[in-house]
């Protein structure tokens, strides 16, 4: 199974738990799975429970340091621009997403926080990985809820 393919089924499950679906996972330079979240912004009442901030915050526990700069991330959807701020203090080697956001999305769209010259780190940043069904799996998810 892929690092995305792995973030598609946290996305799934965050669906399934009635949360926004995204899925992020962090992948060491090893090949090791550091991390594995999805949304939990409901069930935790919180609004910075986005999965890719959850992914960051286990990752960097389980390593025992605040930067990540030999690993990758793994997100169903562009991160938005809180996410993408915390990418960038996390010094994140890599930045991988699956669908688009043009309406919340920091990276490729809105902020574009990493082209900012305030800016301290820019990940190498690849869009559209498996987008096809992460925007399938949004797009049901809303859909179902109208």
């Amino acid at each position: 199974m892929t690092p995305m393919q792995r973030a598609l089924e946290e996305a799934e499950r965050a669906a399934a738990r009635g949360e926004v679906p995204v899925g992020a996972v962090i992948v060491a330079a090893d090949g090791r799975v550091l991390a594995a979240a999805g949304n939990r912004t409901e069930a935790w009442a919180d609004p910075t429970a986005h999965a890719e901030l959850i992914a960051i915050r286990a990752a960097t526990r389980e390593r025992g340091d605040p930067r990540l700069p030999d690993c990758d991330l793994y997100v169903t959807l562009e991160p938005c621009p809180m996410c993408a701020a915390a990418i960038a203090f996390a010094r994140l080697r890599r930045l991988y997403f699956a669908a688009y956001d043009p309406k919340g999305g920091g990276v490729e769209h809105g902020a574009r926080l990493f082209e900012q010259s305030t800016c301290h780190h820019r990940p190498e940043v690849y869009g559209g990985v498996d987008e096809a069904p992460a925007a399938a799996l949004l797009r049901r998810f809303f859909r179902d809820r109208r």
